[in-house]
């Protein structure tokens, strides 16, 4: 059976995906491009954050069966888990999976019978353990994800994860060592640690645990490879965790701290675990404590009650702080959301507009950062794919730099050392370094 994947959302639906293909391989079956109009069955896994993303599911549900009329078409993910029965509705879908209901993909995907919806409750009052999924070395790619950890104890005014992912749970430490020597022996050069909520890392676990002591237990099975963290919240950084990253260079440098705001207002409104102070005394001493370290942050534009002024103390905090690049969201009702009954909504135009002002900041934060690592020694991974347009080379930098440059196909999913050499545009160039 021909098999193909689709993945919307974060890492830790890529990673999800990654685990599935690996189960339809070792049962036998071929795994091929979502274009694949020869296809017996397409798996959307889908991510429900926004309503554009739930759009998106069902714009691929109906890719899917005009390309293969007939074909089994299954949802999983975090759309199939919220709203499982509009999905259900849709005459092209053969069956919805949820997230939990990834464990036994193959046996619901391809059973047979009239129950075409297997997706069970999330209980926010209940925690449930880890999903025990086996991360996979995709062929495709020179990075591997590794789930540490599932599930959010946090309820964000803004946020349905909880509802589709429940509580936060880990995967014990012993286990995570043990799936990460397995992508080590791969030949992975490059791990990247993902999952709902990182710094929630180990506190469901007996003995109690953190992603300090998780990383410190990492690190000496890494060998030549490297480690890459997600998503960590501002308030979830300290000092050990500072002091890691400074003093292990086996660790990215590299680190997403999702902001969404810089108005103390709006911060509390969305139910955010930081302060602006906070912003402005963590931000400038990870940059002074990590040279070179890529900061980058999520931050909505046009929650509700966010007055023009709460704005522009937004732009005001993050075009004065040493970010690398800004990944913006316009805010989006979602139904099942303390924020969707907030008052004062801002109009939709004016959410766009000011989504438009950040991610051009964005960009010249990006620039910026770039042209201060010109000449700048650094370690990076080089994607197993040239560049479709120059054909050079490109490789990811520790410090989360996307470099063309020159080299043979030898290097293709290789470690490698280069320097950054010039800025054209929005690509920037780089050399070998022996």
């Amino acid at each position: 059976m021909r098999v193909a994947f689709a993945t919307l959302g974060c890492r830790l639906n890529q990673f999800e995906t990654d685990a599935l293909e690996r189960v339809v391989r070792a049962a036998g079956h071929e795994v091929v491009g979502f274009d694949d109009r020869a296809a017996d069955l397409y798996v959307v896994n889908s991510c429900t954050i926004t309503h554009d993303a739930d759009a998106d599911t069902r714009q691929l549900v109906r890719r899917a069966a005009r390309q293969r009329p007939g074909a089994r078409i299954v949802v999983t993910g975090c759309m199939a888990t919220a709203d499982p029965d509009a999905l259900a509705a849709m005459p092209e879908v053969s069956r919805v999976l949820g997230n939990r209901e990834k464990e036994r993909f193959l046996e619901l995907a391809l059973g047979t019978g009239d129950d075409r919806v297997h997706v069970a409750a999330v209980d926010l009052a209940r925690r449930q353990r880890i999903a025990r999924l086996q991360p996979a070395a995709d062929p495709r790619r020179s990075r591997a994800y590794l789930k540490i950890q599932d599930g959010c104890d946090y309820r964000c005014s803004f946020c349905i994860v909880p509802q589709v992912r429940g509580r936060s749970s880990s995967l014990p430490l012993a286990e995570a060592r043990a799936q990460l020597r397995a992508l080590i022996a791969a030949g992975v050069p490059e791990v990247v640690l993902t999952g709902v909520h990182l710094g929630t890392y180990g506190r469901d676990l007996a003995p109690r645990s953190d992603l300090h002591g998780l990383l410190v237990a990492l690190l000496p099975e890494l060998g030549p490879a490297r480690l890459r963290l997600g998503s960590v919240d501002p308030h979830e950084v300290d000092d050990r965790l500072i002091a890691l990253l400074a003093g292990d260079r086996r660790l990215c440098r590299h680190l997403h701290l999702p902001v969404q705001s810089g108005d103390d207002g709006v911060l509390r409104a969305m139910r955010r675990g930081h302060s602006v102070a906070d912003l402005r005394e963590l931000l400038p001493r990870l940059a002074a404590a990590v040279p070179g370290i890529h900061l980058g942050t999520d931050v909505i534009a046009g929650f509700p009650g966010e007055s023009l002024a709460a704005f522009t103390r937004t732009v005001d905090l993050l075009d004065a702080a040493p970010l690398a690049s800004l990944h913006v969201f316009s805010y989006s009702e979602r139904r099942g959301t303390a924020a969707a009954e907030l008052p004062d909504p801002v109009p939709p135009g004016e959410r766009l507009r000011r989504t438009r002002v950040l991610r051009a900041l964005s960009q010249r934060k990006g620039l910026a950062f770039r042209g201060s690592q010109l000449g700048v020694l650094a370690p990076a991974v080089v994607y197993r794919a040239r560049d479709r347009h120059s054909g050079r080379l490109v490789a990811l930098t520790d410090n989360y730099i996307k470099v063309q440059l020159d080299g043979p196909d030898a290097l293709l999913g290789r470690a490698v050392r280069l320097r950054l050499t010039a800025l054209d545009g929005d690509r920037s160039l780089g050399e070998l370094v022996e």
